[in-house]
């Protein structure tokens, strides 16, 4: 590594952990004032604030990390362009693409390492925070559990087996219910596709009903639509929604493959799987957009340009890749596409850009 490589390395590292530190911390301090009635009405002690806050760090800090790349690179050949450092170079016949060599080189490592964050401490981080947040702060009971993405839930009637709980469309899929009297004893089983909150009430759909009461013999009843009594409201199934957000890649993989083999369909979440690695590698993207921006002209701009154009370019790209994402969830364009779509755009863009770049 030349003296130049680790000059641009030592300043663009410098501003990309200040910067990351900065965005953590504002985030933070946004999301307390957000929470902060909602500790306080649960009496939440000091220790669980900071340790579910804690535990938010790492899904933060993966959101963070490529608009801080993109930052770091802007503001990084911003300070050369303006201090005439980039003209000293092409005087001593150093090419540009070899002095932006090393950030790109640093946006490589970067993106690995926010996969690997994303991958296998996120999802465990965000558990924790949830579990923090619903069980020890407001005070909510663990009453089942996740195995191999089946759900046992412990319920005012009995216990609850179901796949999938769909937060946004307030639906439970594959679920069956075992109704136990006082006495532990089954007196009803009710096996159905789903059943969807409508009106203060459970509808399920194609529903066999197996009753047996007193111990006598089962009789069975087969609905195509009916209501069944289930105490339960869907916030009570919150703690178990899987949020495709916060499961890392392989997770995600799992999930989606039990789902495709019992017959559900799963392209919201194929979306989200491929989205994972297109945003983790977005870094890549970003510090060429950033690096080729701020050479398009020397002395030009200062720091709030930088940050300007910056925040500009981040929020142009997530706007993209939030519609992309949806629009592929939703099946309108297949998932793979919809998940890189964004990174497709803006990676043609970037290398237009770069090899613009007056070397």
């Amino acid at each position: 590594m030349t003296i130049l490589d680790r000059y641009i390395s030592k300043e663009f590292g410098k501003l990309f952990l200040l910067i990351c530190a900065s965005f953590i911390f504002l985030y933070l301090i946004v999301d307390f004032f957000g929470r902060v009635r909602m500790f306080l009405s649960n009496d939440a002690s000091l220790y669980q604030i900071a340790s579910y806050f804690f535990f938010t760090i790492p899904m933060i800090a993966s959101l963070t990390i490529p608009v801080a790349v993109l930052l770091a690179s802007l503001m990084t050949f911003g300070s050369l362009s303006r201090h005439g450092e980039i003209t000293a170079m092409k005087a001593n016949g150093i090419s540009l693409y070899r002095a932006s060599l090393t950030p790109i080189i640093i946006s490589v490592v970067i993106s690995i390492l926010a996969f690997l964050i994303s991958e296998f401490i996120t999802p465990y981080a965000n558990r924790k925070a949830e579990y923090i947040r619903y069980v020890k702060v407001q005070k909510r009971e663990a009453p089942g559990a996740l195995k191999q993405n089946e759900i046992w839930y412990r319920g005012k009637k009995g216990i609850y087996n179901f796949k999938i709980f769909d937060q946004k469309t307030n639906t439970l899929k594959g679920i069956t219910i075992h109704y136990l009297n006082q006495g532990f004893e089954l007196t009803m089983r009710a096996d159905a596709e789903r059943a969807v909150w409508k009106k203060g009430k459970w509808v399920f759909y194609n529903v066999l009903v197996a009753r047996s009461p007193g111990g006598k013999s089962p009789s069975l009843e087969w609905l195509k639509e009916g209501i069944i009594g289930l105490p339960e409201k869907p916030s009570d199934f919150n703690i178990f929604q899987e949020d495709a957000e916060k499961m890392g890649f392989f997770e995600l993989k799992k999930y989606i493959g039990k789902l495709q083999s019992e017959g559900y369909d799963a392209t919201r979440y194929l979306a989200d799987m491929h989205g994972k690695i297109a945003f983790a590698f977005v870094s890549i993207i970003l510090v060429l957009i950033g690096i080729s921006f701020s050479l398009k002209s020397e002395r030009s701009g200062g720091v709030m340009h930088s940050i300007g154009a910056g925040i500009i370019i981040g929020f142009s790209y997530w706007i993209v890749y939030a519609f992309a994402i949806n629009i592929g969830r939703s099946g309108t364009v297949p998932p793979l596409l919809s998940a890189w779509l964004a990174d497709i755009i803006f990676g043609c863009a970037a290398v237009t850009m770069f090899f613009r770049i007056k070397t």
